[in-house]
């Protein structure tokens, strides 16, 4: 499974997944979450008419993917995130969809978001770092990875997982 939204990270990470993890024989998840507009339940899957970009998205991504791996089997998912946060609604997820991997885009944070995060020992956003990529990762029933890609100079990707983070793969 690959969260995917709009994002530049996002894409890398699809990127990534898709020229490095997805094997020929493997289902392909693309998950993106959104926010409930007020007509939806919580919980409930959107219809097209209430995300219709989100749709869009999905499907303009799961395309990408078909045309870059013909030969792997590819659903998308919107769900509404609903009365949970958004990690807790991707693991949600991944559970019901019984996924052998997550996948996540991450992004690079500021020095002055990673001197904040160590002066309040983690104690804002929820803890473990406020990320939900984070949160994913530390609680995922799966294997979760975060991918990051190091730069456009240097090239290849930081891989971040529960035991190790910011691993660079030359790739």
């Amino acid at each position: 499974m690959i969260v995917v939204d709009s994002s530049l990270e996002a894409k890398g990470a699809l990127q990534w997944a898709l020229s490095h993890t997805v094997q020929s024989q493997d289902k392909l998840v693309l998950l993106h979450v959104t926010k409930p507009s007020s007509s939806k339940q919580a919980g409930e899957e959107p219809s097209k008419d209430v995300a219709p970009r989100a749709y869009q998205l999905v499907h303009s991504l799961r395309n990408m993917c078909q045309l870059k791996r013909p030969e792997v089997q590819i659903e998308v998912a919107v769900v509404v995130e609903g009365n949970k946060e958004k990690g807790p609604t991707i693991l949600e997820e991944a559970r019901k969809q019984e996924v052998a991997l997550l996948v996540l885009g991450q992004k690079k944070r500021s020095t002055t978001w990673r001197l904040l995060m160590m002066w309040a020992g983690n104690r804002v956003g929820g803890g473990g770092g406020g990320s939900v990529v984070e949160y994913c990762i530390q609680n995922a029933s799966c294997m979760a990875v975060a991918v990051r890609r190091k730069s456009r100079k240097v090239g290849g990707y930081l891989i971040t997982t529960k035991r190790q983070k910011d691993f660079w793969l030359l790739a």
